[in-house]
């Protein structure tokens, strides 16, 4: 499998020698395209981070998981992974310092650690990939998206757990 994408590099070399495009002048120009790009999402970026590690300090992110605990531990989710269903879609490594707390506390192959896999493993960052997509287009009426994004990282988070409990 190590030799996959050695493969794949140079099958792009020669795709693009037989289309007669020079590879070098082609990473330079994206390169130079992304660095605006890079600038527009930042302050995006920075809300979302900021926003994530202001929730965590204050120990909002904890009360909120208190009052929600209640409903989700009667269909079967551990209180101990309603943070990273909490956290997930606005931070991918504030979710990942959740998985690795969860990890030490209750090990990998416990009921916790088997879900907040699943959940890590099945659900995206909403937030960011939202920041960074409809920064760089025109699209300025989100509607539903960022809603029904948020209901299936839900759904799905929910779906994990119960499919672990019988796994």
């Amino acid at each position: 499998m190590s030799y996959l994408v050695p493969i794949l590099i140079v099958a792009l070399f020669a795709f693009a020698s037989f289309k007669r495009v020079n590879v070098y002048n082609s990473f330079v120009d994206g390169a130079k395209q992304s660095i605006p790009t890079a600038v527009a999402i930042f302050p995006y970026l920075f809300a979302t981070f900021l926003m994530v590690n202001a929730l965590r300090a204050s120990g909002v992110s904890a009360l909120i998981v208190d009052f929600v605990s209640p409903p989700f531990q009667l269909v079967g989710i551990p209180k101990q992974v309603l943070e990273l269903l909490l956290i997930r879609p606005f931070s991918g490594s504030g979710s990942l310092a959740i998985l690795s707390d969860v990890y030490n506390t209750y090990g990998t192959d416990s009921y916790v650690g088997n879900c907040a896999s699943v959940i890590m493993g099945s659900s995206e960052t909403v937030f960011y990939i939202s920041a960074v997509y409809f920064s760089q287009t025109r699209v300025k009426r989100l509607g539903w998206a960022i809603p029904i994004a948020l209901f299936c990282n839900l759904a799905g988070g929910i779906l994990a757990c119960i499919l672990c409990r019988f796994l």
